[in-house]
């Protein structure tokens, strides 16, 4: 990877590391689980609990942004329970309320990004985390993307974006700095469509 690229990044990531981590006593209010009594149809009988985000599933997408200059858009933001405190990973959000998918998938990539996407093409679909959760992911690829505003982001979204080649982010997946699984995931099968 270029040195200054790699510099950018690490810039990035420091200034999104957490300094202090404080537990607070109390239920979230995003996060809740729910409590269910599960009986097979084999009569067995066994208590699982159900994670529940902001009162829905927690459905979700990711997108893997391509310029028109055929450079990708990553993220750079706290992920506060991991070991390094912030995470480099591909866009990605919630489906909100009555949105499909793909309709959150460009809303995303204009608030965390300020980038739109000319065409967005489905990857494949799956579930976050299907021991705990009902949240299931669609994956997009978007292409020849082109920036339209600055970011939008929540209140509580703190986010840098980071152009590179694609062989760069590979180099970051290769490096583990990009190690969250649906990124790698859609990262992969990005490369499965473009061999096609």
């Amino acid at each position: 990877m270029r040195k200054e690229k790699l510099e950018e990044l690490q810039s990035y990531i420091e200034k999104l590391k957490v300094k202090k981590c404080e537990l607070l006593e109390g239920y979230g209010k995003f996060l809740t689980s729910k409590r269910y009594m599960i009986e097979l149809n084999n009569g067995e009988k066994f208590i699982r609990e159900k994670l529940v985000k902001n009162g829905e599933e927690g459905n979700a997408c990711i997108i893997l942004p391509i310029t028109t200059e055929n450079n990708v858009i990553l993220v750079v933001q706290p992920r506060v329970f991991t070991k390094d405190t912030v995470a480099v990973e591909l866009p990605a959000g919630y489906v909100d309320g009555l949105e499909d998918y793909e309709m959150a998938a460009r809303r995303e990539l204009l608030e965390e990004t300020g980038y739109v996407a000319e065409e967005m093409i489905h990857l494949g679909s799956f579930y976050q985390d299907q021991g705990c959760s009902g949240a299931y992911n669609k994956a997009y690829l978007a292409i020849n993307c082109t920036k339209a505003s600055s970011q939008n982001l929540d209140r509580d979204e703190f986010i840098s974006y980071f152009e590179c080649s694609y062989d760069e982010m590979l180099e970051l997946v290769d490096r583990g700095m990009i190690n969250d699984v649906q990124s790698q995931l859609v990262i992969e099968r990005s490369k499965q469509y473009q061999r096609k």
